[in-house]
């Protein structure tokens, strides 16, 4: 019976760092100077389970970001096992385009997170980066990205979401100029019409 109590306190241990997570995101997000105390309070947590988590803000900012980062990575491949990959790509720019804007929502605290001498590098972009590469094969596989195209070739067709990331807060509207931006990106990428679905 011990493993089950164990494995039970592990599933508690990982939904209340999940809980932290959503909420750091949100109220970071908001201000890069949000109290801890009050991210713990919201996502129903003691101090104690907080600071096992995250002893630091520092770690808490970059843990967020990672997080996030994650997440539209791995979105990647579970888009590919349910759509095709000219329909995956499309919607992966979608979720690449709300990783944007919370990037743009969390600058201040990850500069403040990051910018001592001694203090932690910003993570690196390679997931995010991987994941681009295995959508734009698939596409290329299937005849529906143009042969040859990179994920650096990618990433600087759509580096205006940054720059929309910047003008814009994540509060704003801002759906509807980021899907025209990824739209015509899109219409570049696709090796004429073939399997194009819209």
């Amino acid at each position: 019976m011990e493993p089950k109590k164990d494995a039970s306190l592990r599933s508690d241990a990982q939904r209340n760092r999940e809980r932290i997570l959503a909420v750091a995101l949100t109220e970071l997000t908001r201000c890069a100077d949000a109290p801890l105390s009050g991210i713990a309070r919201k996502a129903c947590v003691g101090q104690g389970t907080f600071y096992r988590h995250f002893p630091t803000r520092e770690a808490l900012v970059l843990e967020v970001y990672r997080h996030e980062m994650r997440q539209v990575a791995d979105s990647a491949a579970e888009l590919l096992a349910t759509h095709g990959p000219d329909r995956a790509l499309r919607e992966w720019m979608d979720r690449l385009a709300r990783f944007a804007m919370t990037k743009a929502g969390l600058a201040d605290a990850i500069r403040q997170a990051t910018c001592h001498p001694d203090g932690p590098d910003r993570p690196a972009h390679t997931p995010v980066t991987e994941a681009a590469e295995l959508l734009l094969r698939a596409g290329e596989k299937a005849g529906t990205v143009h042969p040859g195209v990179t994920a650096d070739d990618f990433f600087l067709a759509i580096a205006g979401l940054w720059q929309l990331a910047a003008q814009d807060t994540p509060h704003s509207d801002w759906q509807p100029r980021a899907a025209r931006l990824l739209d015509l990106v899109m219409d570049g990428l696709r090796a004429g019409d073939a399997g194009a679905e819209r």
